[in-house]
């Protein structure tokens, strides 16, 4: 079993599994989501991830994924885990960079080269051990 842990917050199901799909592909990785906000923070609290990718808005409720990277940046035991944004506009990406995230990438940039090295920058790639 992968001990590289991310956390998918607030993608409808279709995105998740897509998500899960292609990390998991690409990396030594397993995927666990969380709906909302308070789930998130919940499961973060509890069990350690590597990385946490956040929809721009959370679809369960419609919420924010900027107010929740806030959060997570704001609580001394959680600020260090790296955080990115799903979306694919790119004024999201920077005020969730400004905020303490790392550039994250949108939905239609999943299977890009560069999303792929950029997530592994924080993720272990298949056969590296």
């Amino acid at each position: 079993m992968p001990s590289t842990r991310v956390l998918s917050v607030g993608q409808c199901a279709f995105d998740h599994s897509s998500i899960s799909r292609t990390l998991e592909h690409a990396f030594d990785v397993r995927v666990q989501g969380a709906v909302a906000r308070d789930d998130a923070l919940e499961t973060l609290r509890s069990e350690p991830f590597d990385l946490v990718l956040v929809n721009r808005i959370l679809d369960r409720d419609g919420s924010s994924g900027l107010d929740l990277i806030r959060a997570i940046k704001a609580d001394p035991e959680l600020s260090g885990v790296p955080v990115m944004l799903v979306s694919n506009y790119g004024d999201a990406q920077a005020d969730a960079v400004a905020i303490g995230a790392l550039r994250g990438f949108g939905k239609v940039e999943l299977r890009d080269p560069a999303t792929r090295d950029r997530n592994a920058e924080v993720l272990n790639p298949r056969g590296s051990g």
